[in-house]
């Protein structure tokens, strides 16, 4: 707490007395007791279970809000930031600049309405804007993703670890949380798995996500409802193998679907020897979570080639193509640039040669080429193994939380943010901004009466 914080407390504490004593002296009324919501407790003891980017940030921002409080952050792993430091690639795609993002729904499935609200408080500007405080320049790549200049996790690490050490936040590796009981008079009892146990006044949980919901049982035994935790951001395995001989093409963009749903995603696709990856495949996985996983990963899979939303400019591209290019062999023309690979795979698809000219093809034909350039189905088939950044989506429902503080309906004084919460995003880098966000207001409530 910094003087002018103490100076405000003081002279507020000394209004509350003095309004006592006035009331007193004029009637025989029990004094009126003035409360400010927001006084932080002096001395208190806050664990944050998790040392993962909603960790960090919650920890460094309750001790900034409460400089007095003793904070700990306990991590299972044998590092802190494991999850940080490999996300892009190594890179840290730690925001976006969601110039590309016209509803929070189509970044967010699930918790769009929760992160459109806490946006309005720490969203992807104030994220930008703090990390360049704390001196980590930032940089923002031509598909709106945010990494810091170096190009390099740990700049990102360093400035978390080194902040936290800086503000006196403790930090412990190898602590598994095994179970939190409510002791009687209001604080929070936890137990890890190595033995060692303590009363918390607050305590956050920035775990992150359970693939398998053994880390959740915790949570609903004290009376939370649990989303069932399932995969999200996974690739998809097609057993074409015509369409596998692609492997190594990456077209962009495309649109890709899942047929007789609005489940849909945009932007480059990557042909892999198993089957579709990059961030089209890995938007629609993510959309999609719950669907896929309700059918085992047996699903149908459309590929719009051309990127266009319209069949009508393809059906222009197309036929503009044949009536300008009659002598031209297929193979010599690609429409929408489409790579050589493709276009010829698309022409043998559509049942047609290389060497056929344009103009000798019929209605039918140019009809076929159309509906397999902007509609072109294939099956999946199950999906990728399990990435290093693999997320989930359900979790602690938001149902059992309250909305603008992060804190627990059933157990007071118990705080979540990050995935643990069934709140998670597309690829993109809007993960971490829903952690960084997350962790803001709950280093902001976490130390408030």
């Amino acid at each position: 707490m910094n003087y002018a914080q103490a100076h405000f407390e003081l002279l507020n504490f000394e209004l509350i007395i003095h309004n006592s004593k006035f009331i007193n002296s004029k009637s025989q009324a029990k004094p009126r007791i003035i409360r400010n919501s927001k006084l932080k407790i002096q001395n208190m003891n806050i664990a944050i279970i998790g040392g993962g980017a909603a960790g960090y940030f919650a920890a460094i921002e309750a001790k900034r809000n409460c400089p007095s409080a003793d904070i700990t952050i306990f991590e299972k792993a044998p590092k802190m930031l494991a999850k940080v430091e490999i996300t892009g690639g190594g890179r840290c795609n730690l925001t976006n600049s969601f110039r590309q993002i016209s509803d929070v729904k189509h970044a967010y499935p699930r918790g769009h309405k929760l992160m459109k609200r806490l946006f309005k408080r720490f969203d992807h500007r104030s994220a930008y804007e703090w990390f360049e405080r704390e001196g980590v320049g930032l940089t923002t790549q031509d598909d709106e993703c945010v990494f810091p200049q170096s190009q390099d996790s740990h700049s990102i690490i360093d400035c978390l670890m080194g902040l936290a050490t800086m503000l006196g936040v403790k930090q412990k590796t190898r602590h598994c949380l095994n179970s939190i009981t409510r002791n009687d008079d209001g604080t929070l009892h936890l137990c890890f798995a190595n033995g060692w146990e303590r009363d918390f006044d607050r305590v956050a949980i920035t775990t992150g996500g359970s693939p398998k919901g053994e880390g959740l049982k915790m949570h609903a035994l004290l009376g939370h409802e649990i989303e069932q935790p399932v995969p999200s951001l996974f690739t998809f395995n097609i057993k074409d193998r015509s369409f596998l001989e692609l492997m190594g093409t990456v077209v962009e963009p495309v649109i890709a679907s899942i047929p007789g749903t609005k489940m849909r995603a945009e932007g480059p696709l990557l042909i892999t020897h198993w089957g579709m990856s990059g961030p089209a495949a890995l938007k629609l996985s993510s959309h999609a979570a719950r669907h896929l996983n309700e059918r085992q990963y047996q699903s149908p899979i459309a590929i719009n080639w051309t990127g266009e939303s319209r069949r009508s400019v393809a059906e222009e591209e197309i036929g503009g193509i044949a009536a300008c290019n009659p002598q031209k062999q297929l193979a010599t023309v690609r429409p929408f640039n489409i790579p050589t690979r493709l276009w010829h795979y698309i022409i043998r698809r559509t049942g047609h040669s290389a060497e056929q000219r344009w103009g000798e093809l019929g209605k039918k034909s140019l009809n076929r080429i159309i509906e397999t350039l902007t509609n072109d189905i294939y099956q999946i088939e199950g999906r990728g193994k399990a990435r290093d950044e693999f997320v989930t989506c359900g979790g602690v429902s938001l149902a059992s939380i309250d909305l603008h503080t992060l804190e627990s309906k059933v157990c007071k004084g118990l705080f979540f943010a990050g995935e643990v919460l069934d709140v998670d995003a597309i690829t993109g880098g809007f993960n971490l901004q829903a952690a960084w966000t997350m962790g803001h207001v709950v280093g902001k409530h976490i130390v408030e009466c």
